[in-house]
C-alpha cells in the first residue's frame, strides 16, 4: 500500500531543454533561441532554479541531430557533462542530473566523468541511465539500427551494474598521501573483474569513491523491463503520466517491484515529469497556451505523432478524433509515450489538431494550467495521492516559464509546508536534498 504524508516535502527539479519544452516556443519573438550556444543562458536558469530552491537541474541528451532541428530549432546544442561542470562552478546547492545511453556508452568513461562531476561539484551529481530511442543516433555509433528492447534494456541492467561497482572500487578512506610512504592503501582497492554479457571492465575505477558516495542513479523507462529496471536499481525515476490515476499506477507498480527486489520503496523518489502554464488568472493561462499551440507548423507536429504512434498521420483531418490505434501489446516503438497517448485519447477523445498541442508541450506529460494556486493545489494533490514524489518541471517557454514558478508557485508550496523555507544547511548532497539514503 503507499503511504502518504499530508505535510511531506515535495522535490522538484527543472528540466532545462531549448527555449521551453513546447517545440514552437523558439519561433515566439522574445524567445531565447539565439542564446542556446551561450552558457551563460544555461548558468543563469540555474541560478533561477536554485534561487527557487529547487533540488536539481536535469539536462537530456540525444546522440544525432535529428529532423526536428528544422522546424523545432537545436535539441541537443551543447554537451550536458561539459555543460554542468560549467554550472557546478557557477552554482552552490543544485543538483546537477545528465543523462547518459547505456546503448552508446563506455561505462568505464560515464563512471569516471560522472565521479569527477560529483567531486568538482561538491556532491551534486546525478545520472539518468536512458537506452536512446532513434536509429539515428544509432547510425552514428556504428549501427544500422537500435538494438531491439530487450537487449538495450539487458545492456542498461549491466552498465548500472558496472557503474556501481566502479564508484565503490576506490574508497576515499584508502588515501593515505603519506609523503614518506605510500600515496594509497593497495589494499583497500577492489577491482571489479566484470565479465557480462556486454561488458568486460577490470577496475578499480581512477577516481576515488565521491562525496556522496556516487552520483544518483535515475531511470526514466515505462515498459515491463524499464519498470523492473527501476525498481531494481534506481533511486529516482521520471516518469510520463498524463493523469492522477496512471502517475499513482505506475508509483504502486514500481515500489511494489522495488519490495520484491528487498529494496526499502521509501527510498525511491518519483518525479514525474510536468508542463505548468501559470499566469494571474486561468483564463489568461489558458490563452498563453493558445498562442504558443498557435505557432506550430503542423507539417512538422505531425510527424512528430507519427512517431509517437508508429504510423503515417499526414493525412489525418485536423479537426476530426484521433483515429483508432493499436493497443500499446503490438507497438513497436517508445512504450511509455505511446501508453500516454492511449491515455488522452481514451480520457480527453480529442481531436488531432487538439492531441497536437498537448503533445506539443512536453509530449503528454501532466499539465497543470491556472493560479499559481491552481497549479499548487494540483501538485499537492498528486503528491498526497500517492501519484507522485515531487516533480521534474518542464516549463513550455524558458526562461520565463521557470521564473514564473518560482516567483509565485514556491512561495505558496513553503507557505503550506511542502517546502523548505530557507535551505537547510544540512543537505549539502542531491542525494541529501531528495531524502535519499547512502549508497550501500
Amino acid at each position: 500500500m503507499t503511504t502518504t504524508d499530508a505535510r511531506r516535502t515535495i522535490r522538484l527539479g527543472l528540466f532545462a531543454f531549448g527555449c521551453g519544452h513546447h517545440s514552437a516556443a523558439w519561433r515566439a519573438p522574445d524567445s531565447s533561441v539565439e542564446r542556446l550556444g551561450d552558457i551563460g543562458y544555461w548558468t543563469e536558469l540555474a541560478r533561477t532554479a536554485e534561487r527557487g530552491g529547487l533540488d536539481a537541474f536535469f539536462l537530456a541528451d540525444g546522440q544525432a541531430l535529428g529532423v526536428g532541428a528544422v522546424s523545432r530549432g537545436p535539441l541537443w546544442l551543447l554537451e550536458p557533462i561539459t555543460t554542468l561542470a560549467a554550472i557546478a562552478a557557477a552554482t552552490e546547492r543544485i543538483g546537477l542530473i545528465t543523462t547518459v545511453s547505456s546503448t552508446f556508452w563506455d561505462p568505464f568513461h560515464a563512471a569516471r566523468q560522472l565521479a569527477g562531476l560529483d567531486h568538482v561539484s561538491h556532491g551534486r551529481a546525478g545520472i539518468n541511465v536512458v537506452t536512446s530511442m532513434t536509429d539515428d543516433e544509432a547510425r552514428n555509433h556504428g549501427m544500422e539500427r537500435l538494438p531491439p528492447h530487450a537487449e538495450r534494456y539487458a545492456r542498461a541492467a549491466e552498465f548500472v551494474e558496472v557503474l556501481r561497482g566502479l564508484w565503490r572500487s576506490w574508497p576515499r578512506d584508502a588515501i593515505r598521501a603519506d609523503r614518506h610512504g605510500s600515496y594509497v592503501d593497495a589494499h583497500a582497492l577492489r577491482p571489479i573483474d566484470h565479465h557480462g554479457e556486454a561488458f568486460d571492465v577490470a577496475g578499480p575505477l581512477n577516481v576515488p569513491s565521491s562525496p556522496q558516495g556516487h552520483p544518483v542513479v535515475f531511470q526514466a523507462g515505462a515498459s515491463e523491463q524499464g519498470r523492473d529496471l527501476a525498481a531494481r536499481s534506481a533511486e529516482g525515476i521520471y516518469a510520463v503520466a498524463w493523469d492522477l490515476e496512471q502517475a499513482r499506477e505506475f508509483r504502486d507498480d514500481v515500489r511494489r517491484r522495488a519490495s520484491a527486489f528487498g529494496r526499502d520503496p521509501d527510498g525511491i523518489a518519483v518525479m514525474p515529469g510536468l508542463v505548468t502554464h501559470v499566469a494571474s488568472t486561468e483564463r489568461e493561462a489558458r490563452e498563453r497556451r493558445r498562442a504558443l499551440d498557435e505557432l506550430l507548423p503542423v507539417e512538422d507536429s505531425l510527424r512528430q505523432l507519427a512517431f509517437f504512434v508508429g504510423r503515417d498521420t499526414s493525412e489525418w483531418d485536423l479537426d476530426a478524433p484521433v483515429p483508432e490505434l493499436a493497443p500499446l501489446s503490438s507497438f513497436e516503438g517508445p512504450k511509455g509515450r505511446y501508453a500516454t497517448v492511449l491515455r488522452i485519447v481514451a480520457t480527453r477523445n480529442p481531436t488531432v489538431r487538439e492531441l497536437l498541442g498537448v503533445l506539443a508541450a512536453g509530449g503528454g506529460h501532466a499539465t497543470f494550467i491556472g493560479t499559481p494556486e491552481q497549479v499548487a493545489d494540483e501538485i499537492e494533490r498528486w503528491v498526497d495521492a500517492g501519484g507522485a514524489d515531487g516533480f521534474n518541471l518542464m516549463p513550455p517557454t524558458l526562461p520565463g516559464g521557470i521564473e514564473e514558478f518560482v516567483e509565485h508557485v514556491v512561495p505558496i508550496l513553503r507557505r503550506r509546508g511542502r517546502r523548505p523555507l530557507a535551505e537547510d544547511a544540512g543537505a549539502t548532497t542531491l542525494r541529501e536534498r531528495l531524502g535519499l539514503p547512502a549508497p550501500r
